[in-house]
């Protein structure tokens, strides 16, 4: 804004408003995007980030049990949603929906893992997965295979449920790291997740996503279910089992048979004959 010279009078000089073009809020998802990639227009940038901050909310309200306000989680969330906009390549043929979702994900999750709240895992299983990484080494240079869980069991002197729920607690099994990671009953962390926040990572999500719908369909309802739970929202064992009804314990046993399918579906026959991947 400047003055007039004839009167002194303020003269606004931002562009008069065009009728007969379209408002931002009546643009195409497609097109702002092309206007923010293309023009760098910042007027379309905030149109798209506001259209996308109920997703952010919804989002932030699923760790509301964590301890944190949620208004301080939808601010951390919405860097993600930012990150994801300015990141985000239509040519992939993924909605950007699709594509932000895990990476806002990622920066909330990162937000826990910074301040340090993102694992409580019991200090027995801590011990035992500290172990486990031990003896899986061992024991796949003296097996010439990844060993299984009933031999990581027996290696340690413990149950195969407490083999399973270390191994979920610290992801020292690696061999099933396609689907299975990093969480125990406590911490719903999860081998996605280390994808999330990064460029390529959410795109590495939605692949995964694709490759598995196969095998998932071998699965029950309620396998898929629990599988869905636990990996993509993020549920704790506990959570899924009050949910359907069962045990914990039972919730455990499913999600180790519902693995052992997917590995069934997805590892070449000549690779399961070698031994190359563990049950």
């Amino acid at each position: 804004m400047r003055l007039s010279e004839t009167w002194g009078r303020p003269v606004d000089t931002k562009p008069r408003w065009d009728p007969l073009q379209p408002q931002l809020s009546e643009l195409s998802e497609k097109e702002l995007l092309r206007r923010i990639h293309v023009e760098h227009d910042q007027e379309a940038r905030e149109e798209l980030i506001t259209r996308y901050l109920p997703l952010v909310r919804g989002l932030a309200r699923r760790f509301a049990s964590r301890g944190q306000p949620v208004e301080d989680l939808i601010q951390v969330g919405s860097i993600g949603l930012i990150k994801a906009i300015d990141r985000f390549d239509s040519e992939r043929g993924v909605e950007l929906s699709t594509y932000a979702t895990p990476t806002i994900m990622g920066e909330i999750k990162r937000y826990f893992r910074d301040k340090g709240w993102a694992v409580k895992v019991p200090r027995a299983l801590q011990d035992l997965n500290v172990k486990l990484n031990r003896v899986i080494e061992r024991l796949t240079a003296e097996l010439n295979r990844s060993p299984t869980i009933a031999d990581m069991a027996a290696a340690c002197e413990v149950s195969e449920e407490e083999v399973l729920e270390a191994l979920e607690s610290g992801r020292a099994y690696n061999s099933l790291s396609l689907y299975v990671g990093g969480s125990g009953d406590e911490d719903d962390s999860f081998e996605i997740l280390d994808y999330l926040g990064n460029e390529e990572g959410a795109y590495e999500v939605v692949e995964q996503r694709r490759f598995l719908a196969p095998a998932m369909e071998r699965l029950e309802e309620r396998e898929r279910l629990i599988l869905h739970l636990r990996f993509f929202e993020g549920m704790t064992q506990t959570q899924i089992a009050a949910r359907v009804g069962i045990s914990q314990m039972h919730v455990s046993r499913l999600i180790r048979k519902a693995i052992e399918v997917l590995r069934q579906e997805m590892v070449p026959e000549t690779e399961q004959s070698s031994g190359g991947v563990a049950a």
